[in-house]
Parts: C-alpha cells; structure tokens; sequence
C-alpha cells in the first residue's frame, strides 16, 4: 500500500504496477491538472468540457492499464503522450479538423527506423532541436509539446501570429532535413 502523500515518481510507478489503486489516485491528484491543459489546449472549443474530461480519463485508464510500460522518470512525458494521442482521436472520431501538422516530421524510408529504440529516436530529435536556434525551438516546443495555438504562442511572447506561422513552417523544415540527413 501507498502513502497518499508520496510523490516519489518511482516509488508512485512501482505501487501501480502492483495493483495499488492508492497509486493511481496520488497520480491523478498529482498530474490531472497538467494533462487536463494539455487536452483542453488539443480540443479547445471544439468540445464540450465533458469531452475533455472524458479524454482526461481515458489517459488516466490507459496508465493504469499499461502502467508496467513506464519507466521512472518518463511519467510526465508518457503522459503527455498519451493525452496528446487521445486528444487528437477525439477530434478525429467528431471528423474535426486539427491544427497540427501530424506528419510533419515523416522521413524517407531507410529501414533505420525500425532498429532504432525510442531512446535512439528521443537522442536524435533533442540533438536536432538543439540546432535550431532558441526561438524557433521555444516556439516549436510550445506548438507540439504543449499544443499551444499560434495565436496563444503569439500573445505569449510578443511576436505576431504570422512570424509565429513563419518560424513553426522554417522550423519544421530545418528539422526534416536534419533529420532527413541522419536517418541516411
């Protein structure tokens, strides 16, 4: 059994793989809000708050059923994950349009891809990230990580909507070819 109080994330992960519904609760006290942002900043006024607070659950369901697939450490990120990939479902099952660009990053096909391990991948993407330059990489983060509009990105860090639209297209493009270049 758990203490209600922990937020260790390891000890919090090992009493969910358990069975410890205790866990579970603690993990939803803990991250619900930041999930919830997250959710909300995909469906937006799309939906209705029950939609999200659906979707909110159904992430929460998906951790507690996959929850030995978790490493510690990664639980924010998995959950993030999840909620982005649950999020953009619910559009889709309403045929609702996104404003994220899902294939934006799609390499050629070098077979590579399937031998790499996710951590590979992560390595591979931060080391990209980390050649552009601040801005753009704050932007681009804002945009995909935390789903942020154009519009809310601009209102945030004083810049208009169209150099935000200007500098998520460049982004993308310097990052495909980085990208596109260490996948051969």
């Amino acid at each position: 059994m758990i203490d209600i109080k922990s937020t260790d994330e390891e000890h919090l992960l090992r009493a969910l793989r358990s069975g410890d519904e205790a866990a579970l609760r603690q993990i939803i006290r803990l991250y619900s809000g930041y999930v919830g942002t997250i959710v909300w900043n995909i469906i937006g006024s799309s939906m209705t708050a029950s939609d999200a607070e659906e979707v909110v659950s159904d992430v929460f369901y998906l951790l507690w059923k996959n929850g030995d697939k978790v490493l510690p450490g990664s639980l924010r990120g998995y959950l993030a994950s999840i909620a982005r990939s649950r999020a953009k479902n619910k559009l889709r099952e309403r045929q609702i349009d996104l404003y994220l660009e899902d294939d934006f990053l799609e390499l050629p096909d070098s077979g590579q891809e399937a031998q790499l391990s996710e951590g590979e991948i992560r390595s591979t993407l931060l080391w990209a990230m980390e050649s552009l330059p601040q801005r753009d990489r704050d932007i681009l983060v804002r945009h995909y990580y935390y789903c942020q509009s154009t519009a809310d990105i601009s209102a945030e860090i004083g810049i208009p909507r169209e150099t935000v639209k200007t500098r998520l297209k460049a982004g993308r493009a310097t990052l495909k070819k980085i990208l596109s270049k260490e996948a051969v």
